[in-house]
């Protein structure tokens, strides 16, 4: 039986703010941001982590206490290249797992730099406001334009996080403002999609597996929403490609999020939907009041949903579209968990980001090709797939 699974950020409407909030500026939308101090444990010595990470493919909901761990208590130990190859083994290559433990390790390394004071309080408010119309202010701006997905699909049984590439898509995803984003399946491991397979932004019902939608403008547009009602609270500074910033940690509740996981047991198989929660973190950038990451953990999942698990990880750069630098989406991990009976599995998707150009007002997407954009350089190519397996988890985005 072929799973079908949907992971959707519905489009977002930008709206009046919120009424205002105590002890900070009168139109600010944010909960009040608290800075106590707590009483914080020993760094985790080398001897513990490496006793956590065995645990991780037996046990692995360690992960969450690995990362918490990481982030609230720092290392005292030096991450070595071996250390390194061990956790990608034994995480199945997490990709927050990773991220986490290079920020441990940085601050560890040069604790005055990249670990710089938080903020107080009324300066951590002031720099979320300040992000906040800087997010928004640019999705209202935002250029027409034309970027081609590199996606790398994977796949591992129960929660083994064993990753089995199952195939490689090319995309093309198009976004005007007048009609947000939409997609054309270019190419599935390096042939040419069939007309059927990349027909608009619904080609993952002919082709299955896992999609999203929602990288580029709708997701931080719609964190920073003030009908999202998010709480925000400053947890930490990190440095990220030579940018310092202050890390946020977030929550939206379900009942404000525009969220949603969608899944089918087949192809032609009815969809079921839920709207979820979602938390995380940003790091946002104090020069330019930018996001440069942010991280979406689903929460408040139905009981009983086939969906159990859905995250994902984007780091935002600089691209240039028309003469003018834009701050995009340039690599998104998204990692999703299901089960159906007795059986489980998680899907990961690995995509980066290539070729943003202008799209032209003239231009449909459904001519667009791979002729289109640049070549991939070299360093861009990865190995040819392995052989599909029989059960594949697959994940699709409605349109938004």
């Amino acid at each position: 039986m072929i799973r079908i699974l949907f992971l959707s950020v519905v489009a977002v409407f930008i709206g009046s703010l919120s009424s205002p909030l105590q002890a900070q500026t009168d139109n600010s939308p944010f909960p009040s941001l608290q800075t106590e101090p707590q009483t914080k444990a020993p760094p985790l010595t080398n001897q513990e982590f490496v006793r956590m990470l065995y645990q991780l493919p037996a046990n692995p909901s360690m992960r969450e206490r690995l990362v918490e761990d990481l982030r609230t208590r720092g290392i005292n130990f030096q991450v070595t290249e071996g250390l390194r190859s061990l956790v990608a083994t034994k995480s199945g290559n997490d990709s927050l797992l990773r991220h986490t433990l290079e920020e441990a390790e940085r601050r560890r390394a040069n604790p005055t730099s990249a670990t710089a004071r938080l903020p107080s309080m009324a300066e951590a408010t002031e720099l979320l406001e300040r992000t906040r119309k800087a997010t928004l202010g640019a999705a209202q701006a935002m250029p027409d334009y034309l970027v081609k997905q590199q996606i790398t699909r994977s796949h591992a049984l129960g929660q083994t996080n064993n990753w089995v590439v199952y195939d490689r898509l090319s995309i093309a995803v198009s976004y005007r403002q007048s009609a947000g984003e939409q997609y054309k399946l270019l190419s599935v491991n390096g042939m040419p999609a069939g007309e059927e397979e990349a027909e608009g932004s619904r080609y993952g019902k002919k082709l299955g597996g896992t999609t999203s939608s929602g990288e580029y403008v709708s997701m931080l547009a719609d964190l920073f929403d003030p009908q999202t009602r998010a709480e925000f609270q400053p947890v930490d500074t990190d440095t990220i490609r030579g940018h310092s910033t202050i890390v946020y940690e977030y929550v939206v509740k379900q009942e404000f999020s525009r969220q949603t996981l969608s899944w089918s047991a087949s192809l032609t198989s009815p969809e079921v939907h839920a709207v979820v929660g979602y938390r995380g973190r940003i790091w946002v950038d104090r020069e330019t009041n930018r996001v440069l990451r942010l991280e979406d953990i689903s929460s408040e999942i139905p009981s009983g949903f086939p969906i159990t698990a859905a995250s994902s990880v984007i780091d935002y750069d600089l691209v240039t579209i028309n003469e003018q630098s834009h701050l995009l989406p340039s690599r998104a991990v998204i990692e999703l968990s299901d089960h159906l009976g007795q059986q489980s599995e998680q899907t990961r998707n690995d995509i980066l980001f290539r070729g943003y150009r202008k799209f032209g007002a003239e231009v449909k997407i459904t001519d667009i090709d791979e002729k289109d954009f640049p070549p991939d350089k070299p360093e861009e190519q990865e190995p040819k797939p392995t052989t599909p397996p029989a059960l594949k988890p697959q994940v699709k985005k409605p349109d938004q």
